[in-house]
This record gives C-alpha cells, sequence and structure tokens, in this order.
C-alpha cells in the first residue's frame, strides 16, 4: 500500500459511566439496521439493554406515528410485554416504535430517559434526546448530530474477532483488505456487471500482493457471490460462504485497510469506526440524501472514493457512538 497521510480529527470526549449503570430497554420493530443502532448505544453507556420487539395493530400500523398510542390496545399479541418497572432509559430507532416510547414515557411520569435514533416523525421536544445524521439537516435544543449510524463496534470487540478468526486466515498475505459487499436495495443496484467490475479490481489488490477477506450480505445475492467466487479464485482470498460464525467483526479487526460498498450507511460507519483506512465502492443509483453523506464524510477525511488503489492512510476516526453516549449520560445526570 502507499504511505499517505491526513491530519486525524478530535478524539471522543472521555466516556465516564456511572457506577451503577442505568436499567435499559431497546425498543424497535425488530428490523436489525435499528436495533443493532440501540444496541450500540445502550452497550456504550454501559448499559444491559433488555430488548423489547413489538408490532403494532391496524390502524396504528398505518398511521405511526401519528396517531397515539394505548400500550393496551394498540399491540399485537405477539409483542414483548411494556409494563413497569419503566426503565431508567429506553432507546428506540423506527417509526413503529415511536408511539410506545412516547407512552413509556407518559406512564413513567417523564422518569425514564427516552432515545430516539433518527427521525421520530413528531415534534423532536416529545423525546429528551433524539440522534440525528448529519445529512439529514435537521436541528433543534435536544437534537444531538452524527456524522454515521451508530454501531456495536468496538475496540475489544473487533480484538475478540480478531483472534477467534486469525487461525484460519494465517494463509492470507499481509497486507490484507476486508471488502465488505452489500446489496441492490431501494436506492441502489447491486448488478453482476458491477460485481464482475469489482472482482476485477479486487483480482488486481490480490495479484499486488495483498490479501482479500469478503463478506457478502443477504443482499448481495447468489449470481453476484458466484462472480466474485469465480474472479477470485486460485487468488490470496477468501469469500464467506455464509456457513459457521458470521466473521464481519473479525475480518474488520484483522484488516489493513477496508473496502465498502455504498449501499448502507450503517456498514459504511461500522467500516469508518474500526481508524482504518476505508474506501466506498460506488454502485448503481442515486440518492440525494445518500450522496450528502457520502460527500460529508469524504470532506471530513474519514472515507475516500474506491478507484481501485488501496494505500495507506490516517483517517479522521468516527466516535459518534461514544460521543452521543457521552451526552445521553450527562443529560440524564443533569435531569436527576
Amino acid at each position: 500500500m502507499t504511505p499517505q497521510t491526513a491530519a486525524p480529527g478530535p478524539a471522543a470526549p472521555p466516556l465516564s459511566t456511572p457506577a451503577t449503570p442505568p436499567t435499559c430497554w431497546v425498543l424497535s420493530d425488530g428490523k436489525a439496521g435499528m436495533e443493532n443502532q440501540c444496541l450500540g448505544l445502550a452497550e456504550a453507556v454501559g448499559a444491559t439493554p433488555v430488548v423489547k420487539r413489538i408490532h403494532l395493530k391496524t390502524p396504528w400500523r398505518q398511521l405511526s406515528p401519528y396517531l397515539p398510542l394505548s400500550l393496551g390496545h394498540g399491540l399485537t399479541p405477539d409483542s414483548d410485554a411494556l409494563s413497569p418497572p419503566w426503565p431508567d432509559l429506553l432507546i428506540t430507532s423506527g417509526r413503529h416504535a415511536v408511539g410506545a416510547a412516547l407512552a413509556i414515557r407518559r406512564r413513567s411520569g417523564g422518569r425514564t430517559f427516552c432515545v430516539h435514533i433518527q427521525n421520530p416523525g413528531v415534534p423532536f421536544s416529545r423525546f429528551d434526546l433524539v440522534v440525528m445524521p448529519a445529512h439529514d439537516r435537521k436541528a433543534g435544543a435536544n437534537v444531538m448530530e452524527s456524522l454515521g449510524a451508530l454501531h456495536r463496534v468496538t475496540a475489544a470487540r473487533l480484538a475478540d474477532e480478531a483472534a477467534r478468526f486469525a487461525p484460519a486466515l494465517n494463509h492470507l498475505p499481509h497486507p490484507r483488505v476486508a471488502v465488505l459487499v452489500g446489496g441492490s436495495n431501494g436506492v441502489y443496484q447491486l448488478t453482476p456487471a458491477v460485481t464482475g467490475e469489482l472482482a476485477d479490481r479486487l483480482a488486481v489488490l490480490a495479484r499486488q500482493g495483498m490479501g482479500l477477506m469478503v463478506t457478502p450480505s443477504r443482499r448481495t445475492g447468489a449470481e453476484n457471490e458466484a462472480v466474485l467466487r469465480q474472479r477470485l479464485e486460485g487468488l490470496p482470498a477468501v469469500v464467506w460462504d455464509g456457513s459457521g460464525p458470521n466473521p464481519y467483526f473479525g475480518y474488520l479487526g484483522l484488516a489493513d485497510a477496508v473496502l465498502c460498498t455504498g449501499d448502507s450507511v450503517s456498514m459504511v460507519s461500522e467500516a469508518a469506526s474500526t481508524g482504518k483506512p476505508v474506501y466506498v465502492i460506488a454502485l448503481e443509483g442515486k440518492s440525494p440524501k445518500f450522496d450528502r453523506f457520502h460527500q460529508l464524510m469524504v470532506e471530513r477525511g474519514v472515507t475516500r472514493p474506491f478507484t481501485g488503489v488501496v494505500e495507506t492512510w490516517t483517517p479522521t476516526p468516527l466516535d459518534d457512538t461514544p460521543r452521543v453516549a457521552a451526552e445521553v449520560l450527562r443529560r440524564m445526570a443533569a435531569k436527576r
């Protein structure tokens, strides 16, 4: 990898966790992307969260968050129970969780500190704190801006997972590059043609002596996975086949650099939180919101576009999760 440097940004403030961690619920409709952000924040404040998954009946399912929710009538029977004792901290994400969060805040007499991640679709003042990504361009007295998505990446988790998967990857040369491949969504398309172009670029890196650790996602698709395997066959590259433990965090921990498709804010944010050089792979499609996110990440020195070259450089660390956790604890202490 060719050496280059970039000035690192300011580190997150030191996180001072309370002697007694807050009791905490994470409340969502079970969507992994939303729930993982909540879990990451809960773990960062030192809590051991209780996960509550709910589903809404009609008409709340269609009209949430605008139709006030009754905990006794608006939830389906397969929802987790929401009853006292209420937690010290409630972390929610997704519009289906908004009504339940507001109901819990009322029933607790305001004692439960309520944090919502992403736009709740109701006045922000109805929560104690709303965490919004910078590319959404929202502001308010109780709104905290994050550059990327909150997540569960920590130095300890990466070290543990790296040690777990290292023996199976000892044959790969250094430097090692983790390749995180997403897939098609409502904005982007990952086609076999695009995958073929990516695979050819990866093959060049492998022939230059880099070891590749490739992890597709559920959205990658069998056809695209087949293209990756075929083009990288016989090269120093491992493409996870989906069996056994997920090596995602292990690959991040073992990598010297990370390549990541640009279809997922969460995936790019997780990669950028490793402190390693991160390159974003462009896919077919366009979205003003995603474009703003990727532009901000480049402008602030966090990521670079992938042009086929992997260099050594020092990125600005993405520290959203510990920074938000510190603010949650500060505000909770001030509210007592």
